[in-house]
């Protein structure tokens, strides 16, 4: 299970990712790749895993590949946010990082675009891994901009549907929703009223409901973000006024806003043990991998189900896809040592041993297809619906952006005024999101 700091800093992925961008970088993808990997040398590889357990994984993962590599050495240096990583990737230095890993995948597009991390599309290439072949498909996705392959999946998260099977059965329901109206329809089954308030709710939709953000919701929806010439496409393509649209009547069907709202302020907070779905007063969670552990680490008073969210009526046969993001890794512009820093990438994403014995660590979803399907992986059964969704190529992820996850934090703020009733012209809500969305990455450029 992943540690709870590690959690926070996802959660808190869009702050950020706006702290990061305030910063413009200025490495160079030219600052030496002439080194020979086959010399003694010392890397710097910084992370941000901070728990005991994570940093004890990273310690281990990277010993495998000093055995494998005698002459290269690696110092590790842990708990570093963005912040920290890109005012080191701008300064450059003997003490800056030769290898970085990231939290925050909506940061790719300014790493890449920036120049702060190397395109790593050549040294693929040198070493003969096609990445299409290599990396799950929405995990290639998000770890390139505009060409530019500037980052390398490092384990993945994956988004499902939490159950509570003691519920269920005794609502009658035989098994999780596949749809979105049967989703909606177990929901409100689930839901028990105490009062004006809830006994059980059957879901928390709202958007301020933990893991229930715009992006892991359209996931479900295969959106489309951006037109081929960079233009926010959120008020054209139909998928976007579909998601809000089902969100809000979900709402409305469950109490509205308000009660729901309530409701959600007595509850447990989302890294603690009281979380809501850990104690029975919701039925149902959209959650990533890390809760399976989380929830049987608490101990709850039931058995606990796992399968993929439901998807849109119409895309009933793609059921089995969820939204996907993760760690990603890269090479500093800066380094003077890229070709041995390359070496430690490539052994840390794309040796399967490699990254099943970190998953096995971790407990976050394996970064490769080969590992997905390794015998080697240890996992609860019910696990196996993470590695699953990770591998199904109608999974999804958010694109990378020139100016990272500022154009999710609007799409956000609409998901907010429209479920709350502040805007009731959906339609003129996203023609004047993607007009914000427009003009935040022309400024940006």
């Amino acid at each position: 299970m992943p540690g709870i700091s590690r959690k926070v800093m996802l959660a808190l992925a869009a702050s950020a990712s706006l702290a990061l961008l305030t910063t413009a970088c200025t490495g160079s993808s030219d600052a030496g790749a002439s080194d020979d990997p086959s010399q003694e040398t010392t890397l710097t590889f910084w992370h941000g895993w901070s728990a005991p357990s994570e940093v004890a994984a990273v310690k281990d993962l990277v010993a495998g590949f000093e055995r494998e590599h005698p002459n290269i050495h690696v110092t590790v240096v842990g708990n570093m946010t963005d912040d920290k990583i890109n005012q080191a990737l701008r300064a450059g230095g003997s003490k800056a990082p030769d290898v970085i890993s990231s939290f925050t995948t909506n940061n790719v597009g300014k790493f890449c675009s920036s120049g702060a991390l190397v395109d790593l599309n050549p040294f693929f290439e040198k070493a003969g891994i096609d990445p299409a072949k290599t990396f799950p498909k929405a995990m290639n996705e998000y770890t390139q901009f505009d060409g530019n392959r500037c980052a390398v999946p490092l384990l993945g998260d994956a988004y499902g549907l939490y159950y509570n099977k003691t519920a269920f059965e005794e609502a009658g329901i035989d098994a999780p929703p596949r749809t979105w109206s049967e989703f909606a329809a177990t929901a409100k089954k689930l839901t028990i009223p105490r009062g004006d308030s809830y006994k059980q709710l059957g879901f928390m939709p709202n958007y301020h409901g933990w893991e229930t953000t715009t992006e892991h919701y359209f996931g479900q929806f295969s959106p489309t973000y951006f037109t081929p010439d960079g233009k926010s496409n959120i008020a054209e393509d139909p998928a976007f006024e579909a998601g809000f649209e089902m969100q809000k009547q979900l709402v409305d069907d469950l109490g509205g806003f308000r009660k729901l709202e309530t409701y959600r302020a007595g509850l447990g907070d989302e890294w603690g043990p009281k979380h809501p779905f850990h104690t029975g007063q919701v039925a149902m969670q959209l959650d990533g991998e890390w809760r399976l552990g989380m929830a049987t680490d608490a101990k709850p008073g039931f058995e606990i189900g796992v399968a993929p969210l439901p998807v849109p009526d119409d895309q009933a046969d793609q059921y089995g896809k969820g939204y996907i993001t993760g760690t990603i890794a890269g090479v500093a512009a800066t380094s003077r040592k890229q070709n041995a820093a390359w070496e430690l990438v490539k052994y840390m994403t794309t040796d399967t041993d490699a990254v099943v014995g970190f998953s096995n660590a971790i407990h976050n979803v394996p970064s490769t297809l080969d590992a997905l399907k390794s015998p080697k992986l240890k996992y609860d059964p019910r696990f196996k619906t993470f590695l699953d969704i990770a591998a199904n190529p109608h999974s999804t992820t958010t694109p990378a952006s020139v100016n990272g996850g500022v154009y999710l934090v609007t799409i956000q703020q609409l998901g907010y005024d429209y479920e709350s009733g502040k805007v009731t012209d959906l339609k003129a809500g996203l023609k004047k999101a993607a007009q914000q969305i427009d003009t935040d990455i022309a400024q940006a450029k």
